[in-house]
């Protein structure tokens, strides 16, 4: 694992001393186990997927325009999105997982500006963890004061695919390579968790990471 937070960098986006801190990694890395523990310490989690998924019931904006670009084909009995449909067909059609991303991205990134400004008003010594998977990918990067990237070998990110979403291992490595390389993503880091670690010892290290990024913003004592 590699710790490495320099708190002297001005903060992107400041509501009195908050910090917000871009949390992703590689599919299956084990970044959701980290969000959680992160919240377990104090943090305010604020999860991409969670909002992504709030703007895409049926009936809403983004609902209608997704299936007038898709077809009523991705759609369950009950009028829901099947995502597992709806993944299959954006993995494999880069211009179609563009077109995608352009309708909720957008919607996503208004609702959790409005949870930040919240969480800031609520406590302005808050840390708040943007947990979202596409961070460099959507160039969210630029919006927040630090990044953490939590990293896995393949072999671990292939296990994890294939017991969790009962994938072939050809189809796990398309999930695998649809995204930013995994060296580039911790190149670009100001920390790196391990999360192919056990998960006492990765909760050890969430929380040295979480005691410096209190300390960054004043919420902790030097």
């Amino acid at each position: 694992m590699s710790i490495s937070v320099s708190c002297g960098t001005p903060c992107m986006i400041s509501f009195a001393v908050m910090i917000l801190i871009g949390l992703t990694g590689g599919v299956a890395t084990g970044k959701s186990t980290v969000a959680q523990m992160f919240k377990k310490r104090g943090a305010v989690v604020i999860d991409a997927d969670e909002l992504a998924h709030a703007m895409v019931q049926p009936g809403k904006p983004a609902w209608q325009e997704i299936v007038q670009v898709f077809g009523k084909q991705i759609l369950n009995p009950d009028r829901t999105i099947n995502r597992q449909v709806l993944s299959s067909i954006v993995f494999s059609r880069p211009a179609k997982r563009r077109r995608l991303e352009r309708i909720i991205h957008p919607r996503v990134a208004r609702e959790q500006q409005r949870l930040t400004r919240a969480a800031a008003t609520q406590n302005p010594n808050a840390v708040v963890i943007y947990d979202v998977p596409l961070l460099f990918e959507a160039g969210i990067d630029t919006r927040v004061d630090k990044i953490v990237v939590v990293a896995a070998d393949q072999k671990t990110q292939i296990a994890r695919l294939r017991k969790r979403n009962g994938l072939s291992q050809a189809e796990a490595l398309r999930r695998i390579r649809s995204q930013i390389p995994m060296q580039k993503k911790c190149r670009l880091a100001d920390i790196v968790l391990d999360g192919a670690k056990e998960k006492r010892l990765l909760a050890q290290d969430v929380a040295k990471v979480y005691t410096m990024l209190s300390r960054c913003n004043g919420s902790l004592p030097s």
